[in-house]
């Protein structure tokens, strides 16, 4: 047995192997991130493990597109890191971003105010400002609500396919009574998609309406949505109405603060 293999297996003694494993992938990708494309036996060492060690971590790495591997040059960073950083610089730059034109909508409105993404097929809320009329929402920061009954939700699908949408609807189950079936909950949301705006009548929460819109990243691929929401007593279809182009125009406006040229994504 090597030195090395020694030291490798004096290590895996002193900590959990699935914890050492992680780690030692994060170093590898640390190397290359330093060293640019870089050749097994230099990886090895930098790292002070075995080759085979290091070919093993660094084969995972190139099957899940965190490293890419060129033929008698080595190995370099993986175009999934440019997908997830490109994520990552969306959700901590959107809240921040987004701010000041919340706090602009609520002052204007002085209803409650909304910010969220899709995770994992739920709008997962980011922001809230409340209102001031003292009508109580439940919605929290860090909660996950459906797409199915929420103006947020519905906005942050409007450029996916009637395939997509219906599987969204099926997958939250029977609709509550009272709530639109698939036929017409489809024909809402072909009609949502058209306008750029979405909404929530009564759907999510009793006695609760909202207005919704996307926002759209450089890409022009909606990257999150925001809402006005208020008791359905504040919120008749008249004042539903004129809210639209205030929601619209503010997320549009936060797009273009992230980069948004202006142009929709082609649906």
């Amino acid at each position: 047995m090597s030195a090395a293999d020694s030291n490798d297996d004096t290590a895996v003694a002193k900590t959990p192997s699935g914890s050492q494993t992680l780690f030692r992938g994060l170093d590898l990708l640390d190397v290359v991130a330093e060293s640019g494309t870089i050749a097994l036996p230099a990886l090895a060492k930098q790292l002070g493990l075995t080759r085979s060690t290091t070919h093993r971590l660094a084969t995972a790495l190139v099957e899940r597109r965190l490293l890419s591997q060129a033929p008698r040059e080595g190995y370099s960073l993986g175009s999934k890191l440019l997908e997830l950083g490109y994520l990552a610089s969306q959700q901590m730059d959107l809240p921040r971003v987004a701010r000041p034109h919340l706090e602009k909508l609520w002052d204007d409105t002085e209803d409650t105010v909304h910010l969220g993404v899709l995770d994992a097929d739920r709008a997962l809320y980011l922001d809230k400002l409340t209102g001031r009329r003292r009508i109580n929402i439940s919605s929290r920061v860090g909660d996950r609500q459906p797409v199915r009954s929420t103006g947020l939700g519905k906005a942050l699908v409007l450029d996916d396919d009637e395939e997509r949408w219906r599987s969204l609807y099926r997958s939250e189950g029977p609709p509550a009574p009272g709530a639109p079936d698939e036929k017409r909950w489809i024909d809402w949301m072909r009609d949502y998609a058209k306008r750029g705006v979405a909404f929530d009548l009564e759907e999510n929460e009793d006695r609760i309406r909202c207005v919704a819109a996307p926002i759209r990243g450089a890409s022009g691929q909606i990257v999150g949505a925001i809402s006005v929401s208020g008791a359905a007593q504040y919120m008749d279809d008249e004042r539903l109405a004129a809210l639209v182009d205030d929601v619209r125009d503010t997320a549009n406006a936060i797009g273009r603060d992230l980069g948004w040229n202006g142009k929709r994504q082609a649906r």
